[in-house]
């Protein structure tokens, strides 16, 4: 694998003010943390009216983070999302939204209701999402969502959590069919394989800790900033292949 760096002649933007969409807990909430952190001005999404970690985490008097609501499987609400940040730009989307499903058994033994959850969550409703907010990322800023090591086709030699698999191959092909559709877009746009981590998605088992992932997610994200070309890479800049 190689490691992917933004082209020579666009630098590298800051990339200060962040929108991130998924941010309850798990990866989302530990980006809040990395980016607010640093001291980037972060706007944050968690589903519902309950109090969440992020909460938490805002609360404290070092972050700057604002948080907002929305399920990203309601249309509707990916719309009022973009009606209350209507006249704010960013230099990053990041779309971090996903579920899980048991890993035993083939697709053809999911049921009609768990592939479309898995697939509307996991596939479409990002897809969505960047449609709806892109226009509120600079003209060259980045666009980011995470995806993971398992929708590589190329690397699925071992086969197992089928239904997962799937929906991560597919939203990697929706991102690919949106960089075609805006070929010419400054935007940096980056599918990124965050590695297995330990969380309640990825399990005690998980190779990675949160500290081994999400701050080589973060340096990757800035490094790939000004680049021009869609980038499926891992938490620590190296290429992904399709």
């Amino acid at each position: 694998m190689t490691t992917t760096t933004a082209d020579d002649d666009a630098p590298a933007r800051s990339l200060d003010r962040v929108l991130l969409i998924g941010a309850s807990r798990g990866l989302g909430l530990a980006l809040a943390d990395e980016w607010s952190g640093q001291r980037r001005e972060v706007v944050a999404t968690v589903r519902g009216s309950r109090r969440t970690p992020l909460h938490d985490l805002a609360d404290r008097d070092d972050r700057d983070i604002e948080i907002e609501t929305v399920d990203i499987t309601e249309p509707e609400q990916i719309a009022s999302l973009r009606e209350r940040l209507a006249g704010r730009t960013f230099d990053l989307l990041f779309v971090n939204a996903g579920v899980t499903n048991e890993p035993e058994g083939t697709v053809a033994e999911t049921s009609d209701e768990e592939f479309t959850r898995v697939m509307i969550t996991n596939a479409l409703s990002p897809l969505r999402v960047i449609e709806a907010l892109a226009d509120l990322v600079e003209p060259d800023g980045t666009i980011g969502v995470m995806s993971s090591g398992q929708g590589s086709v190329t690397n699925n030699v071992t086969g197992g959590h089928e239904m997962y698999r799937g929906s991560k191959a597919a939203l990697n092909t929706y991102v690919r069919s949106y960089a075609a559709r805006h070929a010419g877009d400054r935007r940096s746009l980056v599918l990124m394989a965050p590695g297995w981590v330990q969380t309640d998605l990825g399990g005690s088992e998980a190779r990675l800790t949160v500290d081994d992932s999400i701050p080589n997610v973060v340096r990757t994200l800035d490094s790939l900033s000004g680049s021009t070309e869609l980038r499926y890479v891992d938490y620590l800049g190296r290429t992904v292949p399709w």
